[in-house]
């Protein structure tokens, strides 16, 4: 365990700490870094999703195990939507986005490059199914509804065209077009896009350790709730749910470990977008990003 602490997840997380750390000492701005962030996600998240997506074998996916983890995220989503609704009292567009936060992992930036350290190509299938899912089906909706929730006038038609814009989305469809036509993407393309792609992940986290730096850690009532059903409910019910159907191996192992990761960055950029508090909504991010180091190391 202390190896794959010390060796796996450490060298990750450190961008992310680094981020915190220098954006606390007033060496990098909030400015600086959601510039920072703005490349990574227009140009650097988009070269690293197209390659993936574009030669995963879609055929080989287990469609069962990824149902089941779609289950567990809606079950996990309403009571977690439901607890912050009425036991801590928060607005609906807060609750809905700390519900969010419960079961939207890190996992493309996070969550992907510690798996493939540790398990190497094994890792890429499992995650990457899930990485479509999320980054597709999941952040569409989140983006429509919290879009709604905090501007109903507006209607469905202006959210769907800002899904329509989305760099992230537009990979995830090209990648699957290409994939299922079968389509050879040129190799300098793909040498091009695996150079830049392989920034995605620490730019992001360094960019959210110091936009998190600006936030209150102090843990409230709320933040230890959400956190603790981020953490612990949430992959508890995986496993549960992935043991009790005999789903095993890699897909297993993986999806809880998926399960077990921080908290994305996702439901704090969109609280910050539409001008939800944020008060509850970054520590959970910080708290989770920090505790799931353990639970990590001890499911890998």
């Amino acid at each position: 365990m202390l190896h794959v602490l010390t060796h796996n997840i450490l060298p990750v997380f450190s961008m992310l700490a680094l981020g915190y750390l220098l954006g606390w000492r007033g060496l990098f701005t909030r400015q600086e870094a959601g510039a920072v962030n703005r490349v990574a996600f227009l140009l650097l998240q988009p070269a690293l999703i197209f390659p993936l997506i574009a030669s995963v074998p879609f055929h080989e996916f287990h469609l069962d195990a990824l149902g089941l983890y779609i289950l567990c995220e809606v079950a996990s989503f309403l009571i977690a939507y439901v607890v912050a609704r009425l036991v801590f009292a928060r607005e609906k567009a807060e609750a809905w986005l700390l519900a969010m936060a419960v079961v939207f992992v890190n996992s493309l930036l996070y969550i992907w490059p510690i798996s493939f350290l540790i398990y190497g190509e094994a890792a890429a299938l499992p995650i990457t199914a899930i990485v479509a899912w999320d980054a597709s089906a999941s952040f569409a909706f989140f983006i429509i509804t919290t879009d709604l929730i905090t501007n109903p006038s507006a209607g469905v038609s202006g959210a769907i065209k800002r899904i329509g814009t989305n760099p992230i989305l537009i990979s995830i469809v090209l990648g699957v077009v290409v994939n299922l036509s079968r389509v050879p993407v040129p190799e300098p393309i793909l040498t091009a896009m695996h150079f830049a792609g392989a920034g995605a992940a620490p730019l992001t986290l360094f960019a959210l350790g110091v936009i998190l730096s600006g936030q209150r850690l102090m843990p409230s009532p709320v933040v230890a709730g959400i956190a603790g059903l981020k953490l612990l409910a949430f992959p508890a019910l995986v496993w549960g749910s992935l043991s009790m159907a005999g789903v095993g191996g890699d897909w297993f192992d993986l999806f809880v470990l998926n399960a077990a990761g921080p908290s994305g960055a996702m439901a704090f950029a969109l609280a910050m977008l539409h001008g939800v508090r944020t008060d509850a909504i970054a520590p959970v991010i910080i708290w989770t990003s920090t505790l799931s180091l353990f639970s990590l190391a001890i499911l890998a």
